[in-house]
């Protein structure tokens, strides 16, 4: 029976990402239309197909990266391969973070900033089109960047997040698609609170991921190292045993284990783990209690902020995309 569980956290992620990127490709077709400025949405559908083909190069690079680590300097391969998904993961941690709280911030004011930058870039003559081809492109390549961040810190689950990559974006383009061309009003300020609160969530499961990969890789250091020993907060009775994360919290594999159903459901999109070591406990509280406090906190100011939308050149507006 085929496992979709991989694909869920990269579909959520795409998703949302998706859906932002679709806002700002929407915002743009729509006030062009008000312009009358219609022959430039060649340059829009340009922006969207080069941001996805320099996404898709990225995580070529970050593939080939993990390829010659893992074909070059046999001794230290075991440990340069947790390490970049170390590297990887603090990075989407990173990334995933900030995109959640500015976007959580920056929403109500999205709309005018999209609609200032077009028509600023109208006036610019002949080089409207590449001001309009490079604000797109930007949009996607950011969203992208931040899904490929992600891919990359879970190379090792095979090919399943990258098809929940290729739903999720499917499912974001089908979103624009209601909004903008069918006129169907959407409630996205729910939709994105409830994306948030499953993202905050997948990515205080990968800071346990990332400690993981840490202790792993400074398991197999020591190995390689006997006199160096890096384990200075281990726990060697454990099963299994931990070089940097501290005592065992709790053992529930055997009540439910994190590779099946449910457990794997859980695993997958709330970080849990069946053998959950001191430091990975830690690690996820303190992720909750900052990051998580700052974005419920910037949730109270949704509807607070007050935006001055530019006058179009002509009558009628956007779809709200506030919800």
């Amino acid at each position: 029976m085929l496992d979709l569980t991989p694909a869920l956290p990269t579909f959520v992620i795409t998703l949302r990402e998706g859906v932002e990127a679709a806002l700002v490709v929407g915002i743009v077709l729509a006030y062009l239309q008000k312009a009358e400025q219609t022959q430039l949405n060649p340059w829009v559908y340009s922006g969207i197909g080069s941001g996805l083909l320099a996404s898709i190069g990225v995580g070529s690079v970050f593939a080939w990266l993990f390829q010659l680590l893992g074909s070059t300097n046999q001794v230290y391969a075991p440990v340069f391969k947790p390490l970049l998904q170390v590297g990887f993961g603090l990075a989407a941690i990173a990334m995933l973070s900030w995109m959640l709280i500015w976007m959580t911030q920056q929403a109500r004011l999205l709309k005018s900033q999209v609609e200032g930058s077009i028509s600023y870039t109208l006036t610019s003559g002949d080089r409207a089109g590449w001001g309009i081809f490079g604000l797109i492109f930007i949009a996607v390549l950011r969203e992208g960047f931040e899904t490929v961040l992600f891919l990359a810190a879970k190379f090792q689950q095979g090919w399943m997040p990258l098809l929940g990559a290729v739903t999720g974006l499917l499912g974001a383009v089908g979103i624009g698609i209601l909004l903008f061309r069918l006129g169907i009003k959407i409630n996205l300020r729910q939709f994105f609170q409830v994306m948030g609160i499953f993202l905050l969530l997948i990515v205080a499961g990968l800071v346990v991921s990332a400690l993981g990969h840490l202790d792993l890789a400074l398991d197999r250091l020591t190995t390689i190292h006997p006199t160096a020993n890096f384990c200075i907060f281990s726990d060697r009775l454990a099963d299994p045993p931990s070089c940097i994360l501290g005592p065992l919290l709790w053992d529930t594999g055997y009540l439910l284990p994190e590779r099946q159903f449910p457990g794997i459901v859980f695993h997958t999109l709330f970080g849990y783990e069946d053998h959950l070591f001191l430091m990975q406990a830690i690690g996820y509280v303190l992720f909750l209690g900052t990051i998580g406090i700052i974005y419920l906190y910037s949730l109270t100011g949704w509807g607070s902020a007050k935006a001055v939308v530019p006058s179009p050149p002509s009558a009628g507006s956007a779809p709200d995309y506030r919800g």
